[in-house]
């Protein structure tokens, strides 16, 4: 049986989807919930204490207390400024290190997950938890991209990966060689409705979506799921592109079926990266 699995829950599908896992193979864990982010029904009848986003010291106290062994990052968060997120002395270490960058950067989760890995915890990857979540080479569903979105993808991934190298975000949307927009810290699914008013007639444009060169795996890969999916088709796009091997999926099943639903195509794509890891 594995060791104690920490989970430090966050928004989204993901926590929800590392805890069934934990539950279906038996696996002991324990929830780190954070206060105005994480759902109440994520942990609703999971181990758990709720914290503080910037009480670190507290989140690390629970878990010594609860026996975990191996923790995850699962989800992501609103990025507060310094001043709402009141930080204590352990988090304020790990801002140090990292010369005070924001939030939900990757160079601060990367101090992060080293920070934690000295005091004591092996950091994991989601996909190390949840062994199908990461998309696969290739489309998802029945409806494939045309020779005009395959040039969007291709313009997409050059912009992401240059927009990722800056430490600034994992998505873009592209439509017939235009790119309507890219992802700052509004994330995904404000990015998409801003797309959505941006859109010109013709064929719809994509989203897509890499992680960042060179980026800590094991915090904050790009995500979807039939979330993304439903608001990509609310907002007139014509699919999804994300990296292969580089992508989280929520239930790849039903992101598939969503898709073919409405009408889109979702896609993993390869996408190189020489950048060191």
């Amino acid at each position: 049986m594995p060791p104690k699995l920490g989970i430090l829950a966050g928004r989204g599908e993901l926590p929800a989807r590392i805890i069934q896992a934990c539950r279906e193979t038996g696996r002991d864990y324990f929830v780190i919930a954070f206060k105005e982010q994480t759902a109440p029904e994520t942990v609703a009848g999971a181990p758990h204490a709720w914290v503080r986003l910037g009480a670190a010291g507290s989140a690390l106290q629970h878990l010594r207390d609860a026996g975990v062994e191996e923790l995850v990052m699962a989800g992501g968060v609103h990025r507060p400024s310094l001043s709402a997120l009141r930080p204590d002395a352990w988090a304020v270490k790990v801002f140090a290190k990292k010369g005070g960058k924001a939030l939900g950067d990757d160079g601060l989760l990367s101090a992060l997950v080293s920070a934690l890995e000295d005091e004591g915890f092996r950091m994991v990857g989601a996909d190390d938890v949840v062994s199908d979540l990461l998309a696969p080479q290739g489309p998802l569903g029945a409806i494939v991209p045309a020779a005009e979105a395959k040039a969007d993808i291709a313009l997409g991934i050059e912009v992401a990966l240059g927009l990722g190298a800056l430490d600034v975000g994992q998505a873009v949307v592209v439509q017939q060689g235009l790119v309507l927009g890219v992802e700052a810290a509004e994330g995904t699914d404000a990015l998409i409705e801003r797309c959505a008013g941006l859109r010109r007639s013709g064929f719809g444009g994509v989203l897509v979506k890499v992680k960042k060169p060179g980026q800590e795996r094991r915090a904050d890969l790009p995500t979807i799921g039939v979330p993304t999916v439903t608001a990509v088709a609310a907002a007139g796009l014509g699919g999804i592109a994300v990296e292969a091997g580089g992508t989280l999926v929520m239930d790849r099943i039903a992101v598939a079926a969503a898709a073919d639903r409405a009408g889109v195509f979702v896609i993993g794509v390869p996408v190189a990266d020489d950048a060191p890891a």
